[in-house]
């Protein structure tokens, strides 16, 4: 990276990445006087799509939400009716099936571009700055690093924060962690003003989330606030899969024609999902950290979010732990003013175990979705949970990789 003898600009506190994360941390510190820089990689907050729907926890990202003092505005916007649920087999039989009203509660349902923009509204103008790709760190002593910008600019930093997500910048100057492939790609697909358009698979899909799975594949989808469904179409294939296929996801009209290859013998509403998809088909390979992923105290840093416990979607954890990951980082900065070290010591004391219980529950939610006699796993998880009074918004969910 560049050197800068007298770099342009000094932050006490850096933030890497403009994410529910990053922002849910700048907005508690704000909350508590304390100031802190976001960089982030994007042009603009309507850059690019930030993803579907997300159910937010009551022990995390609700938490998280309260200590932000947004929790009213959260209530304002959820979506009504996003917590009911369906299981179907390859068949398109119904094998369970909970309405809201009937489902676990505790989870109620937001989408992540207006979960975003509640934080983004709640901080000063100049807290982010925008289209600001960070492309190297390095140590300085002392816990400072100075961090550079693709413009070839640098600055110096008394506290770096990585909230820069799966590929993090920051993550190397406290781990050498890759993510690793899970096994699973998506393909993420859309069918727009679904009850007026696509009233077959709105009906398929219900009001909330649907997991539609045998075989090692299936459809995981969700109703949008927009009225549209997004639609995740989930194959178990080699990681290389997306460059060797033999689908050109280019060309979204034979892709639609190999895809619908992989799902043979499935109900024709059920396949519709592909058939019907309006716009280009996105592959997304899933990827995930080790489980249990940590790494000893380095001055003057840390990770949140994705950058630290990278996870696959299916324990709907994502969100909620980066927000409470934020929200928790903030409260110990606020807590032991003048002495960052013993604040990432605490940070990290708390974030450690809660992540590694998180990414062993998303590992075991994955091989029930996908593992062999699938749905039967998740049904079985569903009906543990029926028996678990202590733990009532117990239940397995996936959401965007986006």
């Amino acid at each position: 990276m560049p050197s800068s003898q007298s770099p342009r600009t000094h932050h006490p506190i850096t933030v890497v990445g403009g994410g529910l994360g990053g922002l849910a941390l700048a907005r508690v510190l704000q909350l508590h006087g304390i100031e802190a820089a976001v960089y982030e990689r994007d042009a603009s907050p309507h850059a690019r799509p930030q993803g579907g729907m997300l159910d937010l926890h009551e022990d995390s990202g609700q938490e998280a939400l309260r200590a932000a003092g947004l929790f009213a505005e959260f209530l304002a916007a959820v979506h009504p009716g996003g917590e009911a649920m369906r299981v179907l087999d390859k068949h398109a039989t119904v094998r369970m099936e909970e309405s809201d009203e009937d489902s676990a509660g505790g989870r109620p349902e937001i989408s992540r571009n207006d979960l975003r923009a509640l934080l983004l509204a709640s901080l000063p103008g100049d807290t982010i700055r925008w289209g600001a790709k960070v492309t190297a760190a390095r140590p300085l002593g002392a816990g400072r690093h100075e961090v550079a910008l693709g413009d070839g600019t640098a600055f110096t930093t008394d506290l770096l924060i990585g909230a820069d997500g799966a590929w993090s910048t920051v993550r190397p100057l406290v781990s050498d962690a890759m993510p690793g492939y899970s096994g699973v790609s998506f393909v993420e697909m859309n069918l727009h003003d679904a009850d007026t358009r696509h009233p077959g698979s709105a009906a398929v899909v219900g009001g909330g989330m649907l997991f539609a799975l045998a075989e090692g594949k299936g459809f995981l989808a969700h109703r949008e606030t927009d009225g549209g469904l997004r639609i995740y179409c989930a194959l178990t294939v080699p990681a290389d899969w997306i460059a060797a296929g033999g689908i050109d996801f280019t060309d979204t009209e034979a892709a639609k024609s190999r895809l619908l290859e992989y799902f043979g013998g499935w109900d024709e509403s059920l396949r519709a999902f592909i058939t019907d998809a309006d716009g280009p088909l996105v592959p997304r390979p899933l990827h995930a950290l080790p489980v249990g992923h940590r790494w000893d105290r380095i001055p003057g840093v840390t990770l949140l979010g994705d950058a630290a416990h990278l996870m696959s979607p299916f324990a709907g954890e994502g969100a909620n732990l980066a927000l409470l990951d934020g929200a928790e980082l903030a409260a110990a900065i606020a807590a032991h003013p003048g002495d960052t070290e013993k604040a990432l010591t605490v940070y990290e004391e708390a974030l450690f175990p809660r992540a590694e219980a998180a990414a062993v529950e998303s590992a075991d939610s994955l091989a029930r979705c996908f593992g062999p006699g699938a749905p039967q796993g998740l049904l079985d998880r569903f009906a543990h949970r029926h028996h678990r009074a202590d733990r009532p918004a117990d239940r397995p969910a996936y959401r965007s990789a986006g």
